[in-house]
């Protein structure tokens, strides 16, 4: 039961958070992976960012939205495998990666971003659960929520750059869902309202 002022969705971070830095706390590494998947709009990159705010470890952690290496509206399969080719693959064997941003409005990527293999990595988005990325990920959460919670969220957020693109973008989470079982391979599940 919530109180007339609680946010169940604040509150249901705020757990899902805790339940993630305890696994954290639980990895033998000073520079652990944390892959966080889920649809859009159900609450990944909030969690992420409140994650990175209270990393529990020495250092800070690197955090890498896939949203910045998927190229365009049809690009959730190849933002997956690029993270795990460019960033997870390479930490893994202690090497510095490299990702390049794509730049949405030109349809281009551009700058590239160096990924220390010392530090911790928190990465994000629809798609990071794959069995291949799972391997290399230490701990690996699972964010689900209603599709109207997450459709409103996700629109309120980006609007009309994104209005046109909901349901092509859905099709490719489902796609992605259904081969790859993200949330079976979670060490965490998150539900949030």
């Amino acid at each position: 039961m919530h109180s007339k002022n609680s946010d169940p969705v604040r509150e249901a971070l705020e757990v899902g958070v805790s339940r993630v830095l305890a696994e954290v706390e639980k990895v033998s590494a000073s520079n652990p992976v944390v892959a966080i998947d889920g649809r859009s709009g159900a609450g990944k990159t909030t969690l992420a960012r409140l994650l990175v705010e209270r990393w529990p470890l020495l250092g800070h952690p690197q955090l890498i939205a896939l949203d910045s290496i998927y190229p365009g509206w049809e690009g959730l399969s190849e933002g997956s495998d690029r993270a795990y080719e460019q960033i997870l693959y390479p930490h893994g064997r202690n090497v510095i990666g490299s990702w390049q941003r794509y730049d949405w409005p030109s349809a281009t990527y551009a700058e590239s971003h160096a990924v220390d293999p010392a530090r911790a990595v928190v990465i994000e988005g629809c798609g990071v659960l794959t069995a291949r990325n799972a391997r290399v990920a230490d701990v690996r959460v699972w964010v689900s929520s209603p599709a109207t919670s997450r459709k409103a969220r996700a629109l309120g957020r980006d609007g009309d750059a994104f209005r046109p693109y909901w349901e092509q973008w859905g099709q490719q989470e489902e796609r992605h869902i259904r081969q790859n079982s993200p949330h079976e391979l979670a060490s965490v599940r998150v539900e949030i309202p």
